[in-house]
C-alpha cells in the first residue's frame, strides 16, 4: 500500500476536480503507487504528481490510458471533458467576432456546465468519495465564497464567473448530499445565493432561459433554508436582471408585486427595480416618482450582509429613470457619483449610455446614438455583457426612426447585432 499523497482540493479548479478524481482511483481503489501507476500509462511519475495536483493540464492520450488502467468506466475521461470544455467557455467571447458558431458552441458548452453543477459527472459514487475527503466547508467559508464570487461578477467577464462557479456548485451539492438536518438549512441558503450569482452571470451572457431556470432553483432552495430575506433578494434580483431583455417590463412589474406582497410593503431595491420597468414602459411620471420614494427612504434600508445590494444600485436606478426622462441635470449627479465609487465595469460603461440615452431623448439622435457606439466599442468582448447591450438597445430604441439611416446611428445598431 503506498503512502498517503498530499491532500489535493478538488474545489480549487476543474483540474484539480480531475486530479483528486485520478488520485482516488489510484489509491483508494487500487492501491497503486505514482511510480507504479505512471509505468503503466506510459509516463513519468513526477509528471503525473502534477497532474494529481492540478499543476498541469493532462494530454486527452494520458488521460485515456488513465482510464484504462485504473478501470474508471470513463468517470475520468468525462470529467477531462468537462473541464476542457469549461476553460474553453473562459475565452469563447474574448474572440473579437463573435460568430453564429461561436454562439452555438457556448450554448452547447453552458448545458455542458450546467449538467456539471447539477452532479451529472460529480454525482458518481468516485467523485462523491473524493469530496467526502475534503470534509466541506462551514457556513462561514461559504459566505466569503458566495462574496468572492459576488466580487469576480463585477470584475471579471461572464464566461469566466460561469466556469468558476460550476465548481463550487459541484462541492455544495457533493456536501449537501451528507449534511444533518441543521447543517441542510444552512447549504440551502447557501446554494440559494450562489444559483442567484449563477443566473445573474447567464443574463449577463444573453442566455436568458438557462438564467430563469437557475432563478428558479434560487427561489426553491431560499424557500427551503426558511430565510425569509432570502426568498425575498433572490425575487429582488430576479426581477432587476429581467429588465436586461429577459423578460418584457410588465411580467417584471409582475415579478415585483409578487415579492412586495412577500414583503408586506415595498422595499428600496424593490422600488429601485420598479422604477426603471417603469421607464421602459415609457410611464416616466411614474418612474420619477417611485424613484423619488426610493431615494426618501434608502437611509433606513439595510441591504443584506452578502453585498448583492449597495446605494449605488439606488443611484444607477436614478440616472437611468432621469436620464431616459430627459432629465440631464438630475441624472448627472448620482451618475458621477457611480462613477467615482464603482468597480463594476458593467455599471461604469451603463452610466455612459445612460448619458447618451438622455442626448437622444432631448433631440440630439446622431449624437448620442454615436456616444453609446463609442462606450461599447471600448468595452473588450469578453466584457460586452448583455446587460451592456441591452442598455445599448434601450438608446437605439429611443432613436426617431426617421433617423435610423443616419450613419452614426448605422454604428450602434452594428454593434448591437450579433455577427
Amino acid at each position: 500500500m503506498p503512502k498517503p499523497s498530499q491532500q489535493v482540493q478538488p474545489a480549487e479548479s476543474p483540474w484539480h476536480l480531475l486530479g483528486a478524481a485520478i488520485r482516488h482511483w489510484r489509491e483508494d481503489v487500487h492501491g497503486l503507487s505514482l511510480r507504479a501507476t505512471a509505468k503503466r500509462i506510459y509516463s513519468d511519475a513526477a509528471d503525473l504528481s502534477r497532474v494529481e495536483r492540478g499543476q498541469v493540464r493532462p494530454q486527452p492520450g494520458t488521460v485515456q490510458r488513465l482510464d484504462e488502467a485504473l478501470n474508471a468506466k470513463g468517470h475520468l475521461k468525462a470529467l477531462f471533458d468537462a473541464a476542457s470544455d469549461l476553460d474553453r467557455l473562459r475565452t469563447l467571447e474574448g474572440n473579437s467576432s463573435l460568430t453564429e458558431e461561436n454562439a452555438t458552441e457556448r450554448r452547447r458548452v453552458l448545458q455542458l456546465a450546467t449538467s456539471l453543477a447539477l452532479g451529472a459527472v460529480g454525482g458518481a459514487e468516485p467523485i462523491r468519495q473524493v469530496f467526502d475527503r475534503d470534509g466541506g466547508r462551514s457556513a462561514e467559508e461559504w459566505e466569503i465564497s458566495c462574496t468572492d464570487h459576488l466580487h469576480a461578477l463585477r470584475t471579471l467577464p461572464p464566461a469566466q464567473v460561469v466556469a468558476d462557479l460550476v465548481v463550487d456548485l459541484v462541492a455544495l451539492r457533493q456536501q449537501m448530499q451528507s449534511a444533518t438536518p441543521a447543517v441542510l438549512v444552512e447549504l440551502q441558503r447557501t446554494t440559494a445565493a450562489l444559483s442567484a450569482i449563477h443566473a445573474n452571470a447567464l443574463t449577463r451572457m444573453s442566455d436568458h432561459g438557462a438564467a430563469i431556470r437557475w432563478w428558479r432553483t434560487a427561489k426553491q432552495a431560499a424557500d427551503a433554508s426558511g430565510d425569509r430575506s432570502m426568498s425575498l433578494l433572490v425575487r429582488s434580483e430576479e426581477a432587476g436582471h429581467g429588465l436586461y431583455d429577459q423578460r418584457s417590463p410588465e411580467a417584471v412589474l409582475s415579478l415585483i408585486h409578487s415579492a412586495q406582497h412577500l414583503a408586506g410593503s415595498p422595499s428600496v431595491d424593490l422600488m429601485t427595480t420598479e422604477a426603471k420597468a417603469l421607464s421602459l414602459l415609457g410611464r416616466h411620471g411614474q418612474a420619477l416618482c417611485v424613484i423619488g420614494q426610493a431615494i426618501a427612504q434608502a437611509g433606513s434600508y439595510k441591504g443584506d450582509s452578502l453585498g448583492f445590494w449597495s446605494p449605488d444600485q439606488l443611484r444607477f436606478a436614478a440616472s437611468w429613470v432621469y436620464s431616459a426622462a430627459g432629465e440631464e441635470n438630475q441624472a448627472s449627479e448620482p451618475g458621477t457619483t457611480v462613477l467615482a465609487s464603482t468597480r463594476d465595469y458593467v455599471y461604469r460603461a451603463n452610466i455612459m449610455l445612460h448619458r447618451a440615452l438622455s442626448t437622444v431623448v432631448n433631440g440630439g439622435a446622431t449624437e448620442g446614438a454615436q456616444r453609446a457606439a463609442t462606450v461599447i466599442a471600448d468595452v473588450p468582448p469578453a466584457y460586452r455583457s448583455g446587460h451592456i447591450l441591452a442598455t445599448g438597445r434601450m438608446v437605439l430604441r429611443a432613436v426617431p426612426l426617421s433617423q435610423h439611416d443616419q450613419a452614426r446611428v448605422g454604428e450602434l445598431r452594428e454593434l448591437l447585432t450579433p455577427a
